[in-house]
């Protein structure tokens, strides 16, 4: 059954903002990826979708595919953020087959709960790999078409198309700190580092290069990893003065606005889309049950069991 577009997009958005365009995203078969490749795609751009896992990937850029009529949607998997030269050989397999690309999504990441008690070096180095290095890869691979894009697309534009820009997937756990999250936190700070060195250095060449913040998304692998399922929904949305969880729909939108015509004096910044929750960040218990509360869990060294494949056991 075909996603119905209020799941992705709402109605602000004109058809066909980006026909024309090319997007690359990695992490792209992942629930907010997905989301985020559906919105470009439904208003008229062509997409290249990276992913580690061959069959998951291609199947997700033929779903995606389905969104608006002529679509090409590439799902090129088996690819490693973190080895470059199979990053970059993606990339150019994406000008190749669909021409261009313009619009660049770093979307690939890892998480998992642990204190620094329980964080092994390999474990950190392994999140400092896919977030931040494939970051980096990812602006190693796709930067020289990037310019290309820009050079084609001046800022702002008179025809209202955009291109030469990149977006990185950050998170928000690391403006206020938060336990059992020290490696995610260190990738994502590197990250936003990232980001605002490549609008420096190649905003005057005509790029845009900022971050999105998600903050708790509903019914995404990454909550599911980090939230109790034993948490009440009243539970959850108490920390969120907003008053409820995200929707992938609410990144796929963030995404649109940086990257689109609306955009264009949007550069080296974090938009971060979290219903205030980095406000007060105590609200989001990552890792814990009802009742475990801080400093308690950590003098105890519990952690929830009921995490989707997280670290659970006694620390």
């Amino acid at each position: 059954m075909a996603v119905p577009k209020s799941d992705y997009l709402s109605n602000v958005w004109a058809n066909g903002i980006f026909a024309n365009r090319v997007l690359f995203i990695t992490g792209g078969a992942g629930t907010i990826g997905s989301a985020q490749t559906r919105a470009l795609v439904h208003l008229g751009a062509d997409a290249c979708i990276i992913g580690r896992n061959v069959k998951k990937t291609e199947a997700a850029a033929e779903e995606i595919a389905k969104v608006r009529n002529g679509a090409r949607v590439i799902g090129i998997g088996g690819v490693d953020v973190r080895d470059f030269e199979s990053l970059k050989a993606a990339a150019d397999r994406c000008v190749k087959e669909l021409g261009a690309i313009d619009y660049v999504v770093a979307g690939a990441a890892g998480n998992f709960v642990a204190p620094i008690s329980a964080l092994s070096p390999n474990a950190f180095k392994t999140v400092m790999e896919i977030d931040t290095i494939g970051t980096f890869n990812t602006i190693k691979a796709t930067i020289p078409y990037l310019v290309e894009s820009a050079s084609r697309n001046p800022n702002p534009n008179p025809s209202g198309f955009t291109g030469g820009r990149f977006l990185s997937v950050s998170a928000t756990f690391h403006y206020t700190g938060m336990p059992l999250q020290a490696h995610v936190s260190a990738a994502k700070a590197a990250i936003d580092s990232l980001m605002a060195s490549v609008a420096l250095e190649y905003g005057p060449l005509g790029l845009t290069a900022n971050c999105v913040a998600p903050g708790a998304i509903e019914g995404t692998e990454g909550m599911e990893r980090l939230a109790s399922n034993l948490v009440t929904a009243a539970d959850k949305t108490r920390g969120v003065p907003a008053g409820r969880w995200g929707s992938v729909r609410d990144i796929a939108d963030a995404t649109v606005f940086v990257l689109s015509d609306a955009g264009n004096y949007v550069n080296g910044t974090t938009v971060v889309v979290d219903g205030a929750g980095w406000r007060r960040q105590g609200g989001l218990e990552v890792g814990l049950d009802p009742g475990m509360r801080y400093p308690d869990f950590l003098l105890s060294g519990e952690v929830s069991r009921n995490l989707k494949h997280g670290r659970n056991a006694k620390l």
